[in-house]
């Protein structure tokens, strides 16, 4: 069977309304998840709130983006309220609820990328800082899934890591703190150990990396040992890099499982029927010489995150992708 899910975020400042819409669009036939909502403030945003998992490395929000300090204050007070206002309202709306729950968290690359260090610069460009921030992400990462498995026993926990910054930091195009230099480039190995860490910190839970970016490693992703791969198929479709739908193929036919974000998030094509997205995903299919059963290893999503659509698009959007898991599970089954 081809599910449904969305990739995590939200518009809208109400945390409650959020979560159960998510809850009522796909608890039935696909994965929900617990929505981001950005739009509240900083903490919210997805670096906050992966600050606000870190164990024993405190952040503070300064002109210049969220920073690491000596001791928490009123940001990281903040962010943790966000994190208290959420669990308390999926707790109360998946109560009794058995099957699947996403919640996704900052990967250790992206977030290294985009926290300073007290001098300015970047995490990702200190060998130390970088090895820190993925340490303590795993710990964190781990006791947030023991918490929400608390308060909602009866869910197969799904973890979802968000990388969009990990081609800047393996291509060396961070900006040093004067805006003149780059940071030097992440070795490939040390980057397949950082994630490969804390995914580890889900046990035997089914992960996901998640990069919308049109430079994803996918190799790289696919030896992380992640369950799945996330990616911006709509994008890519426009782009048309043929070397990439070759790895696609690849990953199809690997252990590795693939969701696919083929249906628009907003813009001009977040309008498009479902049927459209559906007929764009099976020609390629088609094209890629892959069977209709392959379809069943798929997970159907909107291109990328829904914050920064209308409420109704993000509803149409994560409609329409069930409608075309609906349409992918009708084919493989026939």
């Amino acid at each position: 069977m081809t599910n449904a899910s969305g990739i995590g975020s939200w518009p809208g400042t109400d945390s409650r309304e959020a979560i159960r819409i998510v809850r009522d669009l796909l608890v039935e036939d696909g994965i929900p998840y617990l929505p981001e909502t950005p739009a509240r403030g900083p903490g919210a945003d997805m670096i906050g709130r992966a600050t606000g998992l870190l164990v024993e490395l405190p952040v503070d929000l300064q002109p210049s983006g969220w920073r690491f300090v000596d001791r928490p204050g009123r940001d990281a007070a903040r962010t943790a309220s966000f994190w208290r206002q959420d669990l308390d309202e999926i707790a109360e709306a998946y109560d009794g609820h058995t099957g699947p729950l996403k919640l996704q968290v900052t990967g250790p690359w992206t977030l290294a990328a985009s926290v300073e260090l007290n001098r300015g610069e970047k995490a990702a460009g200190d060998p130390a800082a970088r090895a820190d921030v993925i340490a303590s992400l795993a710990e964190g990462v781990r006791l947030h899934l023991a918490e929400v498995a608390r308060l909602v026993p009866g869910a197969d926990l799904v973890l979802q890591l968000d990388e969009p910054g990990l081609p800047a930091v393996l291509e060396g195009r961070l900006p040093t703190v004067s805006g003149y230099g780059r940071l030097a480039a992440v070795d490939r190995q040390e980057v397949a150990a950082g994630l490969s860490e804390v995914l580890a910190a889900a046990g035997e839970r089914t992960t996901v990396v998640h990069c919308c970016h049109p430079d994803a490693p996918l190799a790289l992703l696919r030896e992380s040992g992640a369950s799945a791969i996330a990616v911006d198929l709509d994008q890519w479709e426009r782009l048309a890099p043929e070397p990439l739908w070759d790895t696609i193929a690849e990953i199809i036919e690997s252990p590795v499982a693939l969701w696919a974000g083929i249906h628009p998030s907003s813009g001009g094509g977040a309008g498009r029927d479902w049927r459209t997205s559906w007929d764009v995903l099976h020609a390629r299919w088609v094209r890629l010489g892959l069977t209709a059963s392959d379809l069943d290893r798929l997970v159907i999503t909107p291109a990328c995150g829904l914050a920064w659509s209308t409420p109704a698009e993000a509803v149409a959007a994560q409609r329409a992708a069930r409608e075309i898991a609906k349409a992918a599970t009708d084919l493989a089954r026939s």
